[in-house]
């Protein structure tokens, strides 16, 4: 599916399923840094980007109220991780969006993302034929941000439910991958927030990426 100029249009998931137990729990995108919430800073570099957003969570979804985003929970019980959040959103998309063909998932955690994450990444996976893409940065992958094909999903939950497969890179490894690396100067655009340490260390980086 593509817009008035020829552009790919693709839903983008925010996953913030986890139980941000090195934060003593709670919702690590609601932390607070330089005076905005991450998950703020998270939707104003995907917005532009995406066809829509939608944020994966578990609980009560009113507590994310005030973002204005449709909230969808894991469909596989006992919180088994960031597939569960990204076959969520792959149903959704069939359910909602069925001319969608494709997804970006993001950590709802990291508040630096790229702002052209999505068209790098769409790049890739089209020139390199691949039915997957995930992003990269010095030297180390980072598979919960990437693109996912809605028609995968049946194999994905058939990995989940019945493999008992976590691991992200343990599913992407059955396809053809496309990695694109983004430069970690001078800061990398995909830290993440995950101890009170990390909060101080993104206050710091949130003066170099401009506030």
């Amino acid at each position: 599916m593509t817009d008035a100029t020829g552009a790919v249009k693709i839903p983008g998931v925010l996953l913030a399923g986890g139980l941000a137990r090195r934060m003593g729990g709670g919702d690590k995108p609601m932390r607070t840094i330089a005076g905005r919430t991450i998950l703020d800073r998270v939707i104003a570099r995907l917005a532009p980007q995406c066809d829509g957003l939608i944020l994966n969570a578990n609980g009560d979804p009113a507590r994310f109220a005030a973002f204005e985003l449709p909230v969808v929970a894991d469909g596989v019980a006992d919180f088994p991780g960031p597939l569960a959040g990204i076959l969520a959103a792959l149903d959704w998309a069939a359910a909602n969006r069925p001319n969608v063909k494709l997804i970006l998932s993001a950590a709802a955690d990291c508040p630096f993302l790229p702002r052209d994450l999505v068209s790098k990444l769409h790049g890739a996976l089209t020139a390199e034929n691949a039915e997957l893409a995930v992003a990269a940065s010095d030297g180390q992958s980072h598979p919960v941000i990437g693109l996912w094909s809605v028609g995968l999903r049946e194999q994905l939950r058939h990995a989940l439910v019945v493999e008992d497969v976590r691991k992200i890179d343990r599913w992407t490894a059955r396809y053809r991958l496309a990695t694109v690396t983004w430069p970690a100067t001078p800061l990398d655009p995909f830290f993440n927030a995950n101890t009170m340490d990390d909060i101080a260390e993104a206050e710091r980086l949130a003066a170099l990426d401009g506030g």
